[in-house]
């Protein structure tokens, strides 16, 4: 039996005997469907600074820089479909094995592998569609992106006529969304394994909730091509690819 194997067969072992698991997804499930990561060496952010929630509100130039990113980055995410390892997630939501999926990815792709929407607990935003920051109003990107492709016309609010129309993401200097936080809690703290997917767990708030389902009793799993700070702390650590290994524990292709 090969180290795979035995890890597999620990993995599968610890999710047989758990009743009630979490998944926490980061970058790396996605980037396998060909989405960039922004973090990594050779990612977005080290080609350009991320642009500062302040600044964007402050600043008509920088929120029409930000649309002009949108307008860069959008392919590759429209373009991407669900991989192994999403697939894998929900299947084992759809089981029952995994009461949610908290995830630091903006993609939509556990949405759109099947996972219903109140099964995921997204910690930072989603860039699938825009938000008017004045009165909520949600705006499909369609109804937008075409004019601002035209003209660079900035985005208003068709409700309220609000300037301040941006995409749903949390940008860097903007508050955490108290709803997904507080979820996110709730869900760590009642769960008996708590399995962190494809992130680097440097990026806090979001990665002390592995440490929080730990101190709460939880067993902990890290599945990540690269080691993570946490490791020494997981009852297991699979440094390898996402999409075949969650695809093997699951039973999916």
């Amino acid at each position: 039996m090969t180290d795979l194997d035995i890890e597999l067969e620990q993995f599968q072992s610890l999710l047989d005997e758990s009743k009630r698991a979490v998944i926490f997804t980061g970058a790396g499930i996605s980037t396998e469907s060909g989405i960039p990561d922004f973090r990594s060496p050779g990612g977005i952010w080290t080609r350009n600074q991320p642009i500062q929630f302040q600044d964007f509100m402050a600043s008509e130039t920088m929120r029409r820089e930000t649309w002009r990113r949108k307008l860069n980055i959008d392919p590759s995410i429209r373009a991407a479909e669900p991989n192994r390892g999403h697939r894998a997630v929900e299947k084992l939501v759809r089981i029952g094995k995994v009461s949610a999926v908290i995830t630091q990815n903006i993609d939509g792709l556990h949405q759109r592998s099947g996972v219903a929407d109140d099964r995921i607990i997204e910690l930072h935003g989603n860039s699938t569609y825009a938000t008017c920051l004045d009165c909520g109003q949600r705006h499909e990107l369609d109804e937008i992106m075409p004019q601002f492709e035209a003209d660079e016309t900035l985005p208003v609010c068709r409700v309220c006529d609000g300037p301040y129309v941006k995409p749903a993401t949390i940008s860097f200097g903007q508050s955490m969304p108290e709803a997904p936080m507080r979820d996110a809690t709730q869900q760590t703290e009642a769960c008996d394994l708590f399995i962190s997917i494809g992130s680097s767990l440097v990026v806090y708030p979001a990665a002390g909730f592995p440490v929080m389902a730990k101190r709460n009793g939880a067993r902990l799993v890290i599945v990540n091509r690269e080691p993570t700070e946490l490791d020494a702390i997981a009852d297991l650590v699979l440094n390898r690819e996402i999409g075949p290994t969650l695809g093997d524990i699951a039973g999916v292709n």
